[in-house]
């Protein structure tokens, strides 16, 4: 019972960093634009504890700039940035997978429910966290341990674009059809196979996002 409030504090703080961060993809809080600490927690209904977590989480995803004695800031929402960003899982998730082998059949079980729940949510946020958890259970028997960390921190510094990516359905339904090729390879012991398909998973958002991306600036460029 000792761990109960950290707990509850810890899920306000992730609430509010996933407000804050759909704040920034819709442009309610515009690039630039700097954090009001005590505007926004009054906004959102919560202390300013949980509201600073969320905050350095953010930071830590690169989505807010931190500057001393100043605070935080919203760095924007680019096409560079996300084509230099998305471009490296390509790279790092297939060869996780490809040191961690083949699943057990205990393991399998686990990606087919995830799987099923992530095709079934219902909003952006759930369906990233989700797709998230499917990801790292699929790589999760990697020995390389420093692999793993540098995939997780690629998740994060991703999130706030694929919560634009995440929020179209059909986006969401492809990348489970993705996942379904990945978990059939691995059934049929394809190891490589798996691994060409997870790549091609990794990629297939990168055309949406981009097409996003430029809309958004277009429209921003004729206001």
């Amino acid at each position: 019972m000792q761990n109960t409030e950290p707990l509850r504090r810890l899920n306000i703080s992730e609430a509010v960093a996933d407000t804050v961060r759909a704040m920034i993809v819709d442009g309610r809080l515009g690039p630039g634009e700097r954090i009001n600490e005590v505007r926004l927690s009054e906004a959102l209904g919560v202390s300013r504890t949980p509201l600073r977590e969320a905050l350095s989480r953010l930071a830590s995803e690169g989505a807010l700039s931190a500057t001393p004695a100043i605070g935080y800031s919203v760095r924007p929402l680019t096409v560079e940035e996300f084509e230099q960003v998305y471009a490296i899982r390509p790279l790092l998730d297939p060869e996780a997978l490809r040191l961690a082998g083949l699943p057990s059949a205990a393991g399998l079980a686990k990606l087919e429910a995830l799987n099923r729940r992530f095709i079934e949510a219902q909003d952006a946020e759930t369906a990233i966290t989700l797709d998230d958890d499917w990801h790292r259970a699929l790589i999760a028997a990697c020995p390389n341990k420093v692999l793993l960390e540098m995939i997780d921190a690629m998740i994060l510094r991703t999130r706030r674009y694929e919560v634009a990516l995440m929020r179209e359905t059909p986006n969401r339904r492809v990348a489970g059809e993705d996942h379904e090729r990945i978990m059939a390879a691995l059934r049929a012991g394809d190891l490589p196979e798996a691994c060409a398909a997870l790549k091609h998973n990794m990629q297939t958002g990168f055309d949406p996002v981009v097409a996003w991306l430029t809309a958004r600036a277009e429209a921003g460029a004729a206001a």
